[in-house]
């Protein structure tokens, strides 16, 4: 099975539709991926077929849980789950952030090659980082725990904002120490092809 191929079954799994485009555009990612992940090791997975269930499907998961506006990726690494949400979606003006030079380096080649208008790459950490205009969504995937988290970027959600944080098993020792945040919902992700337990813990807060 083509990388193509793998990623339209995806889709379907997941009743999502993308235009040709988009769909060409996330290949060309996941190819830039591959190239660069020789030389500077942007990820522990290698293999391509493992690349596209576990960074790209596993991010396109969460197209049905953001709305447009401005969103910001925190911890992003090489892209995920910011890139591929701004390809599914151009009406989201997405920020992928890291403390990483390297990884920041290879997402703004993706950007300037793949001509993401709608995506804007910061090289910093997060408890550090001002914002002229603030972020009605800030999502994390596997970036730290829950209070840490909302703890570190507070001063960037915009009023009546969302966090949205991706995780593996439901993390309800996390949920408990929460203070500055209330979850709204805890929700199981089904990512095709990906054997493993995934959640989405969606938060405003307090």
């Amino acid at each position: 099975m083509t990388l193509a191929t793998s990623l339209d079954a995806g889709l379907t799994e997941m009743a999502l539709e993308l235009s040709v485009q988009a769909k060409e555009s996330l290949l060309a990612y996941l190819s830039l991926l591959i190239k660069w992940n020789k030389t500077y090791n942007l990820t522990a997975i290698h293999e391509p077929e493992r690349m596209l269930t576990h960074h790209i499907l596993d991010s396109l998961v969460l197209v049905p849980h953001v709305e447009p506006g401005r969103l910001l990726d925190v911890g992003s690494g090489a892209g995920f789950p910011g890139i591929p949400l701004a390809i599914a979606r151009p009406n989201l003006q997405v920020t992928v952030m890291d403390a990483s030079q390297k990884k920041c380096g290879f997402m703004q080649q993706v950007v300037i090659e793949l001509k993401l208008a709608n995506v804007n790459v910061v090289h910093a950490r997060v408890e550090a980082s001002q914002a002229p205009e603030k972020f009605n969504l800030i999502v994390s995937r596997a970036f730290a725990e829950l209070a840490d988290f909302v703890r570190l970027s507070a001063h960037l959600l915009a009023p009546g904002g969302h966090w949205l944080a991706m995780k593996g098993v439901l993390p309800q020792a996390e949920i408990t120490h929460l203070k500055a945040a209330r979850v709204l919902r805890a929700l199981p992700l089904q990512v095709p092809g990906l054997n493993a337990e995934r959640s989405l813990i969606i938060m405003e807060p307090v």
